[in-house]
């Protein structure tokens, strides 16, 4: 199998495992709907995919938490440019409103 094609059953598998777990979960007082809860998790689930189909971002090393459509981004990345470029695709997400971008550069 070529590194695109396990690429792409990873962002799959990793897409569905977090869509699926969502739908379980109850909401109580002071918590978001259960609909924006699935939405952040599909927002979170298509950065982390974004991620891992891009060669210039380690998708391992980065953390992703969606809340309200605010994206947080966490971690670490071995340059400015893949700092950069992960908050760049992060953008490019459908319902994406903010982002956050605590990822710090290790050399």
């Amino acid at each position: 199998m070529n590194q695109l094609t396990a690429r792409h059953i990873s962002a799959a598998v990793f897409t569905a495992v977090v869509l699926l777990s969502a739908t379980g979960c109850a909401v109580t007082r002071g918590q978001e709907p259960m609909g924006a809860y699935i939405d952040d998790s599909a927002i979170t689930a298509a950065v982390k995919a974004r991620f891992i189909d891009n060669p210039d971002v380690d998708a391992a090393a980065i953390s992703v938490e969606t809340m309200k459509g605010t994206v947080m981004l966490s971690g670490f990345a071995k340059s400015q440019k893949e700092k950069d470029t992960a908050q760049g695709l992060t953008w490019k997400i459908n319902g994406v409103k903010a982002v956050k971008n605590e990822i710090a550069v290790r050399p």
